[in-house]
């Protein structure tokens, strides 16, 4: 097969259009989703919670968090798995490649030993469900193997076993809890998983799908993995060492690409693989939360800044709900501004304001 020659313009049009942060916006929560393949869940919500963010980035102000409710807990068209909400055509590729990982001998040893707690949650789901884990007793016969464990801890990580190797489900949440249900009354009848090797091949063609380029291999991350196999096509990037893999269907997309502003949460698969950001983009970004106050260089939870193509700052920002207001802190311009990027970066963050509620103050 022959190699596909790409500049560096052309990876990023292709990589931005993926991603639906081009225009036209989507219009369709589902179909978005679908094509993403997945929203991280992360409980900070510094500005809004990371799978909201994600979502309005591109959907824009009609977006509302009680859509993706209603999507995951009625119309089960999304369900929510260990810290990700995907598409349901998804979950069971999802969970046949988790199942046919290789897992560390402590976790074997730790599940082995806790056969019979696993059997009584199932037996709890089967009378009760759905439970809160707060609501299942902890029968574990060898405490989960870290620092600082709790009774809540083994049930929590009992639960997230289970619910990876597809044996029960998240059915909903209260607030930032999970009801968890035995997985033929959350994904239906007839819910079967394929082979381990069929489920890498659909998985890489999925993740392409969602990158639009991507290495076929690389270090293993945690959580979802940034790599698709042999998926796609080969292709190399002008100036960036390597060969990448390409998706065929968006190799049209740098002629006929319209950009625009977007704010990205810092778990956003644009730029949530940094290496990838830092080759095609030139783009640094450390999410600094976790640093003392003053060892930042961008803010607690700054959003990464998407202009048509080009990565070009961060902005520092804090809602606060009690005052009711969007404070900006900074704006970070990683390259100066020019006056067009300055108003398309403005109006953005005025959007943001809008869409939370929230009056838009700077200090």
């Amino acid at each position: 097969m022959a190699v596909h020659r790409l500049s560096l313009d052309d990876a990023r049009r292709i990589a931005v259009h993926a991603q639906h942060l081009d225009v036209p916006r989507p219009t369709d929560l589902v179909e978005t989703v679908e094509r993403l393949t997945m929203l991280q869940i992360d409980p900070t919500a510094a500005i809004a919670p990371s799978a909201d963010l994600v979502l309005w980035s591109r959907l824009g102000n009609s977006y509302r968090p009680e859509h993706l409710t209603k999507a995951v807990e009625h119309d089960r068209t999304l369900h929510e798995t260990v810290a990700y909400i995907r598409p349901a055509r998804d979950v069971p590729a999802v969970i046949a490649e988790w199942v046919g990982r290789e897992f560390h001998p402590a976790i074997i040893e730790w599940l082995e030993a806790n056969e019979q707690f696993r059997r009584d949650i199932l037996a709890r789901l089967t009378a009760e469900g759905p439970l809160l884990s707060r609501d299942i007793p902890d029968t574990s016969a060898v405490p989960w193997p870290s620092s600082g464990w709790t009774n809540n801890r083994n049930v929590t990580k009992m639960l997230e076993s289970m619910a990876r190797r597809g044996q029960i489900a998240v059915s909903g949440r209260k607030g930032r809890q999970r009801y968890w249900d035995l997985p033929e009354r959350v994904y239906g009848d007839g819910f079967e998983l394929p082979s381990h090797e069929e489920a890498t091949r659909l998985r890489n063609e999925r993740r392409l799908e969602s990158l639009g380029i991507a290495r076929a291999t690389g270090p293993e991350l945690p959580g979802e993995q940034a790599y698709v196999g042999d998926a796609g096509e080969p292709a190399e990037v002008e100036g960036v060492p390597g060969t990448w893999r390409v998706h065929a269907a968006y190799l049209g997309v740098p002629s006929t690409f319209t950009g625009r502003a977007a704010l990205l949460s810092p778990f956003d698969q644009l730029i949530h693989n940094r290496v990838r950001a830092e080759q095609l983009w030139g783009y640094e970004y450390i999410l600094e939360m976790y640093k003392p106050k003053e060892k930042r260089r961008w803010g607690y939870f700054a959003l990464p800044i998407l202009h048509h193509d080009r990565l070009v700052g961060k902005l520092d920002a804090q809602a606060d709900r009690k005052a009711r207001r969007l404070v900006v802190n900074a704006v970070h311009e990683d390259v100066p501004f020019t006056k067009r990027v300055r108003n398309d970066v403005d109006r953005e963050i005025a959007s943001l304001a809008e869409w939370l509620g929230l009056e838009l103050v700077s200090p």
